[in-house]
């Protein structure tokens, strides 16, 4: 299995994704609205309240998985919109198909850990995170490019209205998930009542995540958990000055445009 994940992993990053994007892109429908997200940002937390919100039941990774689906598995997700519209799930940057999306970001730094350890319970990376950071910092540890090209693409078309998009941060719903999620269904046009807001919050806290990653498990479970601490600024512990600096260099004019601190949370 480690070596099917590796082979997965490198093939997810080479040339062969971007005809295999496209081809997961077909089918869609002009009322789809999409949950989107650099990997590791908190998209499937999301995904899971957004879900007992809209369907009305408990949710769990096969059913989440099935009816608030991956771009690419479309056909067999839930119309829970107006106009038999579906939610579904992209980590790829802004595309033209993309015409309405509540976007999730999360602080880099953070992202980066959270990637590296994710990576790390997958086998497919060593144990060397420093070397990981540039790499990640370049673009080069998943399909998806580099964490500002990608929060840049989500941006710029929100600034030319390209696209509908409704921009989450990551660490305000971690600290206020009722508001966040009540300005999300306002966004997508549907009354709900707060009761009904608060209930899936309570059922999808980090405990629960991983008591119904336990009754399914996921990739990363054999070695280590998908669902980690979910943490806010867990990198002004983790990270060196020097990696602090070298990220900040990377990132900080989009980390700035974002609201996120500097060098300190």
């Amino acid at each position: 299995m480690l070596a099917i994940r590796k082979v997965r992993h490198k093939v997810a990053k080479s040339p062969v994704h971007l005809p295999l994007a496209w081809y997961r892109h077909r089918g869609l429908r002009p009322a789809d609205v999409f949950v989107a997200s650099y990997p590791r940002s908190g998209n499937t937390w999301l995904r899971f309240m957004l879900y007992e919100i809209l369907v009305g039941e408990s949710s769990s990774f096969k059913n989440v998985h099935q009816l608030v689906p991956d771009i690419g598995q479309q056909d067999r997700a839930l119309p829970v919109l107006g106009k038999e519209g579906r939610l579904i799930k992209t980590h790829e940057p802004y595309r033209p198909e993309y015409t309405k999306a509540i976007y999730l970001v999360r602080d880099a730094r953070d992202v980066a850990l959270s990637e590296f350890a994710y990576q790390k319970a997958l086998g497919v990376v060593p144990d060397d995170f420093e070397l990981f950071l540039q790499r990640f910092l370049r673009g080069e540890v998943n399909p998806f490019g580099s964490w500002v090209s990608h929060v840049n693409s989500w941006m710029r078309a929100k600034d030319e209205h390209r696209c509908e998009v409704l921009l989450v941060r990551y660490d305000q719903m971690r600290r206020d998930a009722e508001n966040s999620l009540a300005g999300m269904m306002n966004f997508l046009g549907i009354t709900v009542q707060r009761q009904v807001i608060q209930r899936a919050i309570a059922n999808n806290s980090v405990e629960k995540m991983r008591d119904k990653e336990k009754a399914n498990p996921q990739k990363a479970s054999a070695r280590g958990r998908f669902i980690r601490e979910g943490s806010v600024g867990g990198w002004s512990h983790a990270f060196t000055p020097a990696q602090a600096q070298l990220v900040q260099q990377y990132t900080g004019t989009v980390l700035n445009r974002l609201g996120y601190p500097a060098m300190s949370t």
